[in-house]
């Protein structure tokens, strides 16, 4: 199973949900850990270190790219000169690949210094991308990490104007070469879409973008509760929501099924 984490915001967490994804890794075992984005509230030191041992606590393999909260904000000169270097220090590279029993992802880093919170993906990346995926083996659930969504409702205008430039080129070339789904974050909110009824993509297989809320912060939008998706080998994905009276996540609901 892969567990799909966003949104941590380690500077806003809560103790008590802390305590229950630690209790959720020990009963489930996943065989990979997805963060997608925004690890900090501001980027500090401090909380990258608080990020890094809370994962490392899971004792399960893990992935993470960043989010926009995950570069400074208010230091310009470290915004635009340096903008990865604490990330970089516990993380390493904000691009990086795994392959599990079941599942192969890669990581691609959306944020740009010089955009607050829109992301974009390059010709590079992209061009990068479709030659992993290429090689990927092909008995295995194929995701791409990246902490904007490809798409969001019609009505949520702050979502569709952080939707990454060239995403739906990107879209277009991945979908030719096996991709099965993208894993975000940024909304603080669960969600699966087909993206090849939206956008009509080429290729059989399903391509699905799939938000996650967030897991352990305070800062709820939508009035959603904490939450995270657990994704099967056979392609199943289930939301789960914090239980406050059982101290718990639970299943809330089945969000896609095969």
């Amino acid at each position: 199973m892969l567990l799909h984490l966003s949104d941590l915001h380690f500077g806003t967490e809560q103790p008590d949900r802390v305590a229950a994804v630690r209790q959720f890794c020990l009963d489930y075992q996943p065989e990979l850990i997805v963060v997608s984005g925004d690890l900090t509230q501001r980027a500090r030191f401090h909380q990258f270190y608080l990020c890094k041992q809370f994962l490392e606590s899971l004792q399960c393999p893990y992935l993470v790219v960043p989010g926009n909260h995950d570069i400074p904000l208010y230091h310009v000169w470290r915004r635009f000169f340096s903008p990865f270097n604490r990330y970089q220090l516990f993380f390493g590279s904000p691009e990086n690949v795994m392959q599990t029993e079941h599942f192969y992802v890669i990581g691609v880093n959306s944020i740009r210094p010089s955009h607050h919170t829109k992301g974009y993906v390059s010709t590079e990346q992209i061009l990068r991308v479709t030659q992993l995926l290429q090689q990927a083996p092909k008995h295995l659930l194929k995701f791409i990490v990246v902490h904007q969504p490809f798409y969001t409702e019609p009505d949520d205008k702050h979502g569709s104007k952080d939707c990454p430039v060239l995403g739906e080129i990107a879209l277009q070339h991945w979908a030719k070469v096996g991709l099965n789904g993208l894993l975000h974050g940024h909304l603080h909110q669960s969600a699966v879409y087909h993206l090849n009824q939206l956008y009509q993509l080429p290729g059989a297989q399903d391509v699905l973008d799939i938000h996650a809320g967030t897991a352990l912060s305070f800062r709820l939008h939508h009035g959603q509760q904490n939450g995270f998706n657990l994704i099967y080998p056979d392609g199943q994905i289930d939301g789960f929501l914090f239980n406050p009276a059982t101290q718990i996540f639970e299943k809330d609901q089945t969000l896609w099924t095969c």
